[in-house]
């Protein structure tokens, strides 16, 4: 009997080792912002946006990473900075260790794991979605499908890179994969504008996605 005792003792101990293990390969490094920045799109350009997914994931016990917001930038003459290129290459788990890309490649030309269910924020909460109110699931990008930033045109895709809280609009994506026709993740539909109201009015908060890069 003691034998068995023991036995059990072991194999209990073993899978919480187990699990304690598997958690820590398994680090949070995907999350949706748990609230924006409270001037729409004026983020403070990129710097700006780094640094509220830093002051998130800090808060959240995840600051030792090197976070990054995934958003794309507009240039005269040239593409922007694109999004892809400032995110790392993954592995990302969200912040219950789902697997949400294995790489570049995974999360743009094959993603499906970016659902209402998976695009959680830091704290492991989910964002509400189409069907539920306030609708918040526009994700501000400014980037096409693949990631990429926007060759130079007419159009404003990133409120003026992310410093406008007035005239522009900003592409955005659908985290919950409902709307409009499109369920893109990242490149949906513009914004009707950059302020908070017009923001909300399209069906977001001025929420966005943010990455580990290391």
């Amino acid at each position: 009997m003691k034998n068995r005792v023991i036995t059990v003792v072991f194999g209990i101990s073993a899978l919480m080792a187990s699990a304690i293990i598997h958690a820590e390969d398994r680090p949070m490094g995907f999350f949706v912002t748990s609230s924006g920045m409270g001037k729409g799109a004026d983020l403070g350009g990129l710097e700006g946006a780094d640094a509220h997914c830093k002051k998130l994931a800090t808060a959240a016990g995840a600051g030792d990473r090197e976070w990054r917001a995934y958003l794309s930038t507009e240039a005269p003459d040239k593409r922007g900075v694109s999004a892809r290129d400032r995110i790392g290459n993954g592995p990302w788990y969200n912040a219950q260790g789902a697997l949400i890309a294995a790489n570049l490649t995974d999360l743009h030309l094959y993603n499906k794991a970016i659902t209402l269910e998976t695009a959680l924020d830091e704290n492991g909460q989910r964002i509400k979605g189409r069907s539920e109110k306030p609708n918040e699931h526009d994700m501000l990008t400014g980037t096409q499908d693949d990631g990429t930033a926007y060759f130079p045109d007419e159009a404003d895709h990133t409120c003026n890179n992310w410093t406008s809280s007035n005239e522009g609009s900003a592409q955005v994506g659908h985290h919950d994969r409902h709307g409009g026709g499109n369920t893109s993740w990242n490149s949906a539909h513009p914004s009707r504008g950059c302020g908070q109201e017009a923001l909300i009015s399209t069906g977001g908060a001025g929420k966005f996605y943010c990455f580990a890069a290391d």
